[in-house]
C-alpha cells in the first residue's frame, strides 16, 4: 500500500469518526485547511479523500462553498440499504466456510456484544464475506458501507439496536455452522433490513425535529 493511500484512508477515517460522533454535521463546509492543520496531512491526500468521500455520496461538492456534508433522505436510505443487502446476499453465497472462518466470526460477534459500535458491526460483515472471490463485488459493498455509516451515526446510542442485530449475527452464525447457506442469506437481509426500519425511523424523527426547531425560531 502506497504512502498517499494510508494517508488517504487516515483522512478518510477522521472524517467517518467525525460523523460517527456528530462532530460533522450535515450542511457543513469542510475546511480543507483547517483539516490539514488538525491531523497534520498536506492538501493533496485530503482532496483525494474526500473525492472518494464524494463518490460515496457522503459529501458533495458544492462551486464557492467546498465540500459540504450531504443531507439524508429515507428513499435514498431505502435504495442504498436494499442494494447493499442483495449484494452482501451475493457475496455469503460465494463464499466458502470452515471452522477457522466460523471462529472468527464468533470471536468478532462476541466483540460488538462488548463494545456496542459500529466499527465492530461492520467489521462482522466485512468477516461475513471476505473469503468471496469476487473482487469488485467486496470493492462495491465497502464504497456502499462508507454512506451507510453516516446513516447510523444515530443508532450507535441504541442499545435495542445491537440487541437486535447480535440476535441476527448468532443466527447467522449458526445456520453457517448447518452448512444452510440459504437461511443465512435470508437472516443477513432481514438483518440489513432491519436496520433499514432504525434508519428511516431517526430520519423521520430528525426531520419533525428540525421542523420544530424552524417554528421556534419564526
Amino acid at each position: 500500500m502506497s504512502q498517499i493511500t494510508i494517508l488517504r484512508d487516515k483522512v478518510k477515517n477522521h472524517l467517518l469518526g467525525q460523523i460517527e460522533k456528530g462532530e460533522l454535521a450535515i450542511g457543513k463546509t469542510i475546511n480543507l485547511a483547517a483539516l490539514s492543520r488538525t491531523i497534520g496531512i498536506s492538501v493533496t491526500p485530503i482532496r483525494e479523500a474526500l473525492s472518494q468521500l464524494e463518490q460515496a455520496r457522503v459529501i458533495n461538492a458544492v462551486p464557492n462553498r467546498g465540500f459540504v456534508v450531504t443531507h439524508l433522505t429515507k428513499k435514498e436510505a431505502y435504495n442504498l440499504y436494499e442494494t447493499v443487502a442483495q449484494l452482501e446476499v451475493m457475496a455469503l453465497e460465494g463464499s466458502l466456510f470452515g471452522e477457522k472462518e466460523i471462529e472468527v466470526l464468533k470471536l468478532q460477534k462476541r466483540r460488538l456484544q462488548n463494545e456496542n459500535s459500529l466499527n465492530a458491526r461492520f467489521e462482522f460483515h466485512r468477516l461475513l464475506v471476505q473469503n468471496c472471490n469476487n473482487t469488485i463485488l467486496l470493492q462495491t459493498l465497502e464504497n456502499l458501507k462508507v454512506r451507510l455509516r453516516f446513516y447510523e451515526q444515530s443508532l450507535a446510542r441504541d442499545a435495542t439496536f445491537f440487541d437486535t442485530a447480535n440476535r441476527q449475527n448468532e443466527s447467522i452464525i449458526q445456520a453457517i455452522e448447518q452448512d444452510n447457506i440459504p437461511t443465512a442469506a435470508l437472516i443477513l437481509k432481514m438483518n440489513w433490513m432491519t436496520v433499514l426500519e432504525y434508519v428511516q425511523r431517526e430520519i423521520e424523527k430528525n426531520k419533525g425535529q428540525s421542523i420544530e426547531n424552524q417554528n421556534k425560531s419564526n
